[in-house]
């Protein structure tokens, strides 16, 4: 008899991390794999999916304007009641550290099923940064029957709360393996390489690219504002012009529009879908961003990222010296940029340093572990 899995997710992000894993479980004839969507981000989700050739199986459709955290968590709750009256799997399969992912891990636990976290073990050891992705974690952790740590400092975190060492596996990152899937899906459509190039017309090939993408709750406020004077002051040289996709929350565009609105070298623009964005972080030249995924993916184009957050559940990729950790004053992040745009050597370190989050062979890991309960081939 197969085994029955369910992948779940709700976000873009979560949609580009567990799209190899889908492809990876149903290559595997000993599975029985059903997609379940939350759709806590409806647009951006729909996008992702259409690239990859994902379909949804059950589609909660929870998003709804000015909802709030409590709110999202009930309708995925009680949603994942009636998706298991329909189709009971054996296992449930999440990925990070939404809203989604923790109220979906616990609705199986409350149907005895199992939980399988893809990128589990990623810890700051503050509750509130990022918030509430560093409770949604810990509780789907509590959660999780299996592990899918992406690197040994991961697991090692895993193994220090006590989980079980034989439910706890190194797989690499699954973003390593969607990245090289969607970078050989556009290279080789040269309609879509021509879309971009009229898209992004606006940009002046003799300067450098900054790209930055901002969003944390946690930098909402007097956070955003020290953000925004760093970005102003990078963009006041004449030798780089800044691309910021805004993020919809009004509590980032406010004072996004109110600071750098209407500065020559800056190009406020919406927000991209994933193969946009991907053809921007190409382009650049570095990336200054307090997004998660962005600190794994870089690295594997060569482009320095400075992250705009005091801490990181990432300290691999500050290791390894893909990214610097520049806190929240406007100095300090300004200056990060500056010395990358002026010290070519210390650019050219940045660029070339080894990503420590994957091979583009995790979600073969992960979809193996979940046929067997064995890896025969961690990533180191």
């Amino acid at each position: 008899m197969k085994k029955k899995i369910m992948v779940v997710f709700g976000t873009r992000p979560e949609a580009i991390k567990m799209a190899p894993v889908v492809k990876a479980c149903k290559a595997r004839p000993e599975l029985d794999v059903k997609v379940c969507v939350t759709a806590q981000h409806r647009q951006m989700l729909d996008q992702v999916m259409e690239i990859f050739g994902l379909a949804a199986d059950f589609d909660l459709n929870v998003m709804a304007p000015n909802q709030t955290l409590g709110d999202v968590t009930c309708k995925v709750l009680k949603g994942m009641e009636g998706v298991f009256a329909q189709w009971k799997p054996d296992m449930i399969l999440v990925q990070g550290d939404t809203t989604t992912v923790m109220a979906a891990a616990l609705a199986a636990f409350y149907h005895k099923i199992e939980v399988g976290h893809v990128e589990a073990g990623l810890r700051t050891g503050n509750i509130y940064s990022p918030w509430p992705e560093e409770m949604n974690r810990l509780i789907a952790g509590c959660l999780a029957t299996q592990h899918y740590a992406p690197t040994p400092r991961s697991r090692d975190n895993l193994l220090r709360e006590s989980k079980n060492p034989a439910t706890v596996f190194v797989t690499g990152n699954t973003v390593i393996d969607a990245l090289h899937e969607a970078v050989k899906i556009m290279d080789a459509d040269e309609a879509l390489k021509t879309k971009f190039a009229a898209q992004f017309q606006f940009l002046d090939p003799a300067k450098r690219l900054v790209l930055v993408t901002g969003h944390r709750r946690e930098n909402f406020g007097e956070g955003f504002i020290h953000i925004c004077n760093a970005i102003k002051r990078v963009a006041s040289r004449p030798d780089v012009q800044v691309v910021y996709p805004m993020h919809m929350n009004p509590n980032v565009r406010k004072p996004v529009t109110e600071i750098l609105g209407g500065l020559g070298n800056v190009h406020l623009i919406e927000p991209l879908d994933y193969m946009s964005f991907l053809y921007m972080m190409r382009k650049s030249c570095l990336i200054m961003t307090d997004s998660g995924g962005v600190q794994e993916e870089a690295p594997s184009l060569g482009k320095p990222v400075i992250v705009m957050r005091d801490t990181t559940e990432r300290p691999e990729a500050v290791d390894a010296g893909t990214v610097i950790l520049a806190g929240t004053e406007t100095d300090a992040m300004a200056s990060a940029a500056e010395r990358l745009l002026d010290d070519s050597v210390f650019y050219d370190k940045m660029a070339h340093a080894v990503n420590p989050y994957g091979d583009g062979m995790a979600a073969a890991r992960i979809a193996e572990i979940v046929s067997t309960g064995k890896l025969s081939n961690a990533f180191k």
